[in-house]
């Protein structure tokens, strides 16, 4: 039984999407790496509770399906702030919240960084 389960979850792994402008904090990455130390052995994996096993992966089902979003459809794709779908995945890229990371920081902070911070190299000449 647990041979079923771990290709169950291969397959989820394998459907769902990995999204390049969330590096280091994707949800599809992050599942791969669950899976990877849940079934550390494979097929031959001993599964401690087998209905919690179950529950987990009917839950990731209905993430990836957007059960939610189909049975609870909404009027618009805006959030009360008017922005769309589009703008949220722009704005949560990670090159997009360093910059704004970037732009929080007041100018003294940014001389002592552009001054202070010395690579390795720099040192030993």
């Amino acid at each position: 039984m647990a041979a079923t389960r771990y290709r169950r979850f291969l397959k989820l792994c394998e459907e769902w999407p990995v999204e390049e402008t969330k590096r280091q904090r994707d949800l599809g990455v992050f599942l791969r790496q669950r899976v990877a130390q849940a079934f550390r052995e494979g097929e031959n994996t001993q599964i401690a509770d087998p209905e919690t096993c179950d529950q987990m992966y009917e839950s990731l089902v209905r993430i990836h399906t957007n059960y939610y979003k189909n049975k609870y459809p909404r009027l618009k794709d805006t959030s009360f702030t008017g922005v769309t779908v589009e703008d949220c995945k722009m704005i949560l890229a990670t090159d997009i919240l360093k910059q704004m990371e970037d732009m929080k920081k007041g100018p003294w902070k940014k001389l002592r960084e552009k001054f202070y911070a010395k690579k390795p190299e720099e040192d030993s000449k």
